[in-house]
């Protein structure tokens, strides 16, 4: 479909002027007076409207053109008015751009430099729009620090919803990345434990030999090195959640400890003979499939079903419907403001680029392309270039895109080669010097290497 414009002036052989010039780009709707611009503007929202300041019956003044201006803007904050004034009027269309007018033009109307500034309205129009429909997904997307409008996301939170006001363990399901730790704490918040403590341990990170008192505590003396007693992760979070992370790593003995304190909310710590009672909820995560785990003897069937009283699995971002960009879209601005780079964007490619790959990392890898592609970027704009993705994720590129990336890295290595100096870069490459500025200038490509600025041939 095509754009919707609003043409608003009293003088009729205009309105049809400016409808032929305009109709094979956008579809037009005319008015005379300020009651049918307000109506049209009503039924129809168009983004953009030229607005004549003096209207009937007022055709020597602009209050009949301001009141539209101001009635149409309370109904659409983000609708561009350009404002169309005669000559010696310039006062009047200054105070419209004040009162929200998005720019003014002074007749008699150039119909190319009308279009130019059409073009450009209707370009911020759909910014505005689309940054607003972004920021009404993310916040209705947000559930405790995740953030997803797919589906899949959605059956998550209700699962979450549903078993966060219970003290039923719970396993957590998931791709490394997905984000199990934030399902664990959005549990732990939506519960009646929020008050107590969130106490996580990643059960792969520490050795074997040192597990068991990480969990459990020990008394002073229990083994060498044990200057003083001290509380395990258990105890610690007695009256509030604990978090175990990669639970399919536990070894077998101590699985067994882990499920008598599961049976019995009672631990012993390590060299202790003194039972400690303990109210402590457990979510456990791992990204190992557990039942071909008990198939093989690396973990206890009973176990496993203590733990898995309610299991939420975790889709992979590539199963996510709709949420990559919206991701993507959420950590760069975070990553924008935090890198003092407000206004960064996502150009065409990357966004493509983007949706194209298969993103086994998950959300962490996304997030850390992202954040990386802002620490480096020297343009506006991101490319697929900067978020330094496999080249499967390439494969989508336009023949533009592809066109000026070879051209790009062409340009710049004999730059690179020669030290900055362009009259040597321009003949490797064949080209004039003239068209090897050009090709700079297109591509943003800055003069590479140490130049000497007295050398001729630069």
């Amino acid at each position: 479909m095509k754009p919707k414009l609003l043409i608003v002036d009293d003088d009729e052989e205009i309105r049809t002027q400016m409808r032929w010039g305009l109709e094979a780009e956008y579809e037009v709707f005319l008015a005379g007076d300020r009651v049918a611009a307000l109506q049209g503007f009503k039924e129809q929202r168009p983004q953009v409207t030229l607005l004549d300041l003096g209207l009937p019956p007022a055709l020597t003044g602009p209050e009949q053109g301001m009141a539209a201006l101001s009635e149409m803007l309370s109904m659409d904050s983000l609708a561009k008015v350009i404002i169309i004034s005669g000559q010696g009027e310039k006062t009047n269309s200054l105070q419209a751009v004040g009162a929200g007018a998005y720019d003014f033009l002074t007749k008699p109307i150039q119909l190319e430099e009308l279009k130019i500034i059409l073009k450009r309205a209707f370009h911020v129009a759909g910014l505005e729009r689309d940054y607003r429909e972004l920021q009404a997904r993310v916040h209705a997307g947000t559930f405790e620090g995740l953030l997803g409008t797919s589906a899949r996301m959605q059956q998550v939170f209700s699962s979450i919803r549903k078993v966060a006001t219970t003290d039923a363990p719970v396993l957590v399901l998931g791709e490394s990345g997905t984000g199990k730790e934030m399902v664990a704490l959005a549990i732990h918040r939506r519960g009646a434990r929020k008050d107590g403590p969130f106490v996580a341990i990643n059960c792969s990170a520490i050795p074997e030999t040192l597990l068991e008192s990480e969990l459990f505590g020990h008394e002073k003396g229990a083994f060498t090195g044990a200057h003083a007693q001290r509380k395990g992760r258990i105890e610690s979070a007695s009256g509030g959640t604990l978090f175990l992370d990669e639970i399919g790593e536990i070894p077998l003995q101590i699985q067994v400890k882990l499920l008598r304190f599961l049976q019995e909310q009672r631990i012993e710590r390590v060299g202790g003979r003194q039972e400690i009672q303990v109210d402590t909820r457990v979510v456990a995560a791992t990204n190992v499939d557990l039942k071909k785990a008990i198939i093989e003897g690396r973990f206890r069937e009973d176990l496993y079903y203590r733990l898995a009283v309610v299991v939420v699995a975790l889709p992979p971002l590539r199963e996510r419907e709709g949420d990559v960009g919206l991701l993507a879209q959420e950590f760069l601005r975070r990553n924008a403001v935090a890198s003092g780079k407000e206004g960064l964007t996502l150009g065409t490619d990357a966004v493509r680029a983007i949706n194209a790959y298969g993103w086994p990392g998950n959300v962490r890898e996304l997030e850390n392309r992202v954040k990386r592609a802002v620490i480096m970027a020297e343009r506006k704009r991101l490319t697929a270039e900067d978020l330094e993705l496999p080249s499967e994720a390439q494969e989508t590129r336009t023949l533009k895109e592809a066109r000026e990336s070879i051209e790009r890295e062409m340009v710049e290595k004999a730059l690179r080669k020669h030290a900055g100096r362009i009259a040597p870069a321009a003949i490797e490459l064949g080209i004039s010097r003239p068209t090897l500025y050009e090709l700079m200038e297109k591509l943003s490509i800055t003069k590479l290497g140490r130049t000497d600025p007295g050398d001729p041939a630069l």
